[in-house]
């Protein structure tokens, strides 16, 4: 079912807090989906369906929908990691164009700093995934998983530690201009390779920050968006694809990006040279390298070569990406990052980012996010958006 312009993005809201030990995970979920309601001139009333992934409390909506006293017609729980909430936002267009709801409201929000939750620990999918056992004796823990890919790319392409730093660097000149972002100090290529090595060969200023928190977007139809007062962002394409382990039998410089954007952009009827703007996951700076390849944005082992000298700087590089300082400096919340990159697109098409990091005449903006781990399995998916 085609969703190009049956849905608008007509509420975002990110909460300011990086740590919150005072406050519980649902009540983070319900401040967030407060802000995003009062942002879009709509009221709890009016929402008729309701989207969260893992990171909500209990039974998820029907835990939440409860909590937040809603009154829906229709739930999506769908799970796939960081890139549940631009799948949430597709499948809520999705859901508005089958008339299953009018009005979606997409909420995430945890409390992993709090928690002490970090990249560095044991991960195991558990005895029941199929090739969870075969993985289990080496040790796979999310740094360790990414260092893999950026190894393997380096291998193949030649990308080198100097390049992944230009990531961290363009993120670190977005933050400062951001009040609330964790890490607002401006870095330099050399200050991320004098960094600690986490997973050789990244380094700790290669990788996200943990932080508390969330956000929550709007979802509605666009005769309801039409009726009200803020400007039109509307869903012209999405796409999404999982990528698993294939029985080893897989690239490791390959993301399901591959696929997801390659459906996105169909669907759009764009090309990624009409992009003025992109949201990018970014757990770590390998991980934006490869979506930026897999998303056609340069060829692929390109991707060190695109982003070095402030290629993805806002004002003076050729593609900027997260002006809000992204998951390597703004926040990571609930260990999934996916939703930040909706809310700060949303930003950029109203005209609403900082003055300093706003994109000139932003038309169209992408948001992309993966789920897992890119070094075994992940979900991948891509929203391309227009400011009407």
């Amino acid at each position: 079912m085609s969703i190009e312009g049956r849905a608008y993005l007509v509420g975002a809201y990110e909460h300011p807090t990086r740590k919150a030990e005072d406050k519980s995970v649902a009540q983070l979920h319900a401040e967030v989906a407060k802000g995003a309601l009062e942002d879009a001139g709509l009221s709890q009333a009016d929402v008729d369906g309701y989207f969260c992934a893992g990171d909500a409390p209990g039974l998820g909506p029907l835990s939440m929908v409860d909590y937040l006293g809603l009154k829906v017609r229709h739930v999506d729980a769908t799970d796939t990691g960081g890139s549940s909430y631009i799948i949430h936002v597709a499948h809520a267009a999705q859901a508005i164009a089958a008339g299953k709801c009018d009005v979606a409201l997409v909420t995430l929000a945890g409390r992993p700093r709090s928690e002490g939750s970090s990249g560095t620990q044991p991960r195991s999918w558990g005895a029941a995934v199929p090739d969870g056992p075969f993985e289990a004796p080496y040790g796979i823990v999310t740094a360790n998983s990414y260092a893999l890919v950026a190894m393997r790319h380096m291998h193949e392409y030649g990308t080198t530690p100097e390049q992944l730093a230009w990531v961290k660097v363009a993120a670190s000149h977005h933050a400062q201009h951001n009040p609330h972002a964790m890490l607002r100090e401006v870095v330099t290529v050399g200050d991320v390779l004098d960094s600690p090595v986490i997973a050789d060969p990244l380094h700790r200023l290669d990788c996200c920050v943990v932080s508390d928190g969330g956000g929550a977007v709007i979802v509605a139809r666009a005769e309801i968006a039409r009726g009200l007062k803020r400007p039109r962002v509307k869903l012209i394409g999405a796409g999404e694809a999982p990528k698993g382990q294939a029985g080893g039998k897989l690239d490791l410089t390959v993301s399901g990006a591959a696929r997801s954007g390659a459906i996105a952009f169909a669907e759009a009827g764009v090309k990624p040279a009409d992009v003025k703007y992109v949201s990018i996951y970014d757990s770590f700076t390998i991980t934006v390298i490869v979506q930026l390849e897999d998303l056609g944005f340069c060829a692929k082992g390109e991707g060190g070569r695109f982003v070095a000298d402030g290629n993805l700087i806002s004002g003076t590089g050729r593609l900027p990406f997260n002006t809000d300082g992204g998951g390597l400096c703004n926040n990571h919340p609930a260990n999934r990052g996916g939703m930040t990159k909706v809310i700060e697109a949303v930003r950029q098409l109203r005209g609403e980012a900082h003055p300093r990091v706003q994109v000139r005449d932003c038309g169209i903006a992408l948001a992309q996010g993966t789920g897992g781990q890119l070094g075994t399995r992940h979900a991948s998916a891509t929203l391309i958006l227009e400011r009407e």
